[in-house]
């Protein structure tokens, strides 16, 4: 279910490596529909959206193998433990086949790596878990340890951000420097990019730096362009 011997060496596999991304508070149930319409166009890996969204996800998404993806406590993974575990089991119930977590950044912060573990050991046993660091928030050190963390807890993935990241789109070569972290601290774990990946430039450098899993808004724009390149 989750191999990483895919090469990404076309459109079509690019494709299948991009969580489509609707995550903006704003959206609406339309919006919500179209982005899984999108989806579906492109053959997406995946659509990664607020809890509320799930339901309707898993619906729109029925009858293909595209995983309803739910993004859980942003921005800095600040709710009490209780409360993450309960949002987690709803999203479960609801049809979410990945949680897409952000990692408690306040602990990292403190040291609280014990607490972080026991946290995101629960999670994990809920379902397959992404966990969201936000490397951006944190030192070269502390990218490390939490990916070792990820890994030992019995997660499936290592992910960079999500809304709200310090790292501007400018910044991205600085992000993709911390996927080569992660993946020393977390080897044999799958490794996301997300936050400010808008093209396929992006995407090639991201993959480079060692990303296995691609979040974004823009993966429309993305196949777009990559068509129009495969033309020219």
């Amino acid at each position: 279910m989750y191999s990483k011997k895919t090469k990404i060496s076309n459109g079509v596999n690019i494709a299948k490596i991009i969580d489509h991304t609707n995550i903006k508070l704003t959206a609406t149930a339309k919006d919500i529909i179209k982005t899984c319409h999108e989806a579906k166009t492109y053959d997406f890996r995946g659509v990664c959206v607020r809890p509320e969204w799930v339901k309707l996800v898993r619906e729109e998404l029925e009858g293909t193998n595209i995983k309803t993806v739910v993004l859980i406590d942003p921005p800095i993974g600040d709710s009490p433990h209780k409360k993450r575990i309960q949002i987690c089991e709803i999203a479960k119930r609801d049809g979410a086949d990945e949680l897409d977590v952000v990692i408690s950044i306040p602990d990292v912060k403190h040291g609280e790596w014990e607490k972080i573990l026991k946290d995101l050991k629960e999670i994990s046993k809920i379902l397959p878990t992404k966990v969201i660091i936000g490397s951006g928030y944190l030192t070269d050190e502390e990218i490390e340890k939490a990916s070792e963390i990820v890994k030992k807890a019995g997660a499936i993935c290592v992910k960079t951000a999500t809304e709200k990241d310090p790292l501007e789109y400018r910044e991205l070569k600085e992000k993709f420097f911390h996927l080569k972290i992660m993946r020393e601290g977390a080897p044999g774990l799958f490794i996301k990019a997300a936050g400010g990946i808008r093209t396929f430039s992006d995407v090639k450098e991201a993959i480079k730096a060692g990303a296995d899993i691609i979040g974004t808004s823009s993966g429309v724009e993305i196949m777009k362009e990559l068509k129009n390149k495969k033309r020219s």
